[in-house]
């Protein structure tokens, strides 16, 4: 299971803007489902995708808020009293949010009414992941999301793209610690190091300066 906070970052789809009678509702979709993202590696290619169900738990039993741009003190709706609400669909996740009438509320519906907001961003844990590591070095590895914790929504005016330096360490080292777990079960199954693969892989990890923290 995975530890570290990782947030990813869409074009808002379909994205709705009402006003009825004051009220205030901004909708689209948080994620999309299997379309694979761009290369979010920074030493080995690495794509990934969201595999459908991957929020089920969190949109049934997690406590999940919208932020706007991130920013925990500037509260959007919470999935807990419905001013948030999120279900899964055959496309991805889709969110719901009314908005309060607060001076953020009316700036974050005009704002993205305009279009001058047009990504959403959310936060997660991984709780379950694969990884497809084909043989051709050039092509990159898939990771799929299978099962997150959910955290937060954000409409975000200037996306933290996903192939930043900090994001890209994380998920390499997630690849790392993966790939290290792999060998360790042939290991136990074969009765025998697999010394080639586990050099290699230790030169990725130095290159990425976490060596030491996990071999």
């Amino acid at each position: 299971m995975g530890t570290k906070l990782e947030v990813r970052t869409y074009q808002i789809e379909e994205v709705r803007a009402t006003d009825e009678n004051g009220v205030r509702k901004v909708g689209g979709y948080a994620a999309m489902f299997d379309k694979l993202s761009e290369d979010l590696g920074m030493f080995v290619p690495l794509r990934e995708k969201i595999q459908r169900g991957a929020f089920a738990d969190s949109v049934a039993n997690g406590d999940v808020r919208a932020f706007w741009n991130h920013n925990h003190d500037i509260v959007l709706g919470r999935n807990k009293n419905q001013s948030l609400r999120l279900h899964e669909d055959s496309k991805g996740l889709a969110f719901d949010l009314t908005l309060a009438d607060t001076q953020a509320g009316r700036d974050a519906f005009t704002l993205i009414q305009r279009g001058d907001v047009s990504s959403m961003s959310f936060g997660f844990r991984v709780r379950k992941d694969a990884w497809d590591r084909p043989k051709d070095v050039n092509a990159p590895v898939i990771r799929t999301l299978l099962d997150v914790e959910l955290l937060e929504v954000s409409p975000v005016a200037f996306p933290a793209y996903p192939q930043t330096e900090v994001q890209a360490r994380n998920l390499d080292e997630a690849m790392v610690r993966a790939k290290i777990e792999e060998l360790d079960k042939a290991d136990q199954v074969l009765g025998k190091p697999v010394g080639e693969f586990r050099t290699r892989l230790a030169k990725a990890a130095l290159r990425a300066k976490f060596y030491s923290d996990i071999l």
